[in-house]
């Protein structure tokens, strides 16, 4: 499900979950967690963030600012509290039009 969100365009763990079936938006989180480790880097882990638009602390740190980065890089913008405006990069599924 996850590959099929477009360049420029974020949802939430808890949506990936719905959109999944079976699962929760903790587990998507893991999962997330363990690609950016580069187990499948064809799925863009970075894309998925947490349900009030922002993104998730890393154990690290690094990942935060890696994470923030990718985005940007794809058009993505941040406000004053570091949030991504849902209504505007916002995905709700496949069956959104582009």
């Amino acid at each position: 499900m996850v590959r099929q969100i477009p360049p420029g365009r974020v949802t939430s763990y808890g949506r990936i979950a719905e959109l999944v079936g079976g699962c929760t938006a903790r587990m998507v989180g893991y999962a997330m967690a363990a690609l950016k480790r580069g187990i499948a880097p064809d799925v863009p882990w970075q894309r998925v963030v947490n349900a009030k638009g922002k993104i998730s602390v890393h154990g690290d740190g690094i990942g935060n600012a890696m994470q923030r980065s990718i985005l940007e890089d794809e058009g993505i913008q941040f406000d004053e509290s570091d949030r991504i405006d849902f209504s505007r990069f916002g995905w709700s599924g496949p069956e959104e039009p582009y």
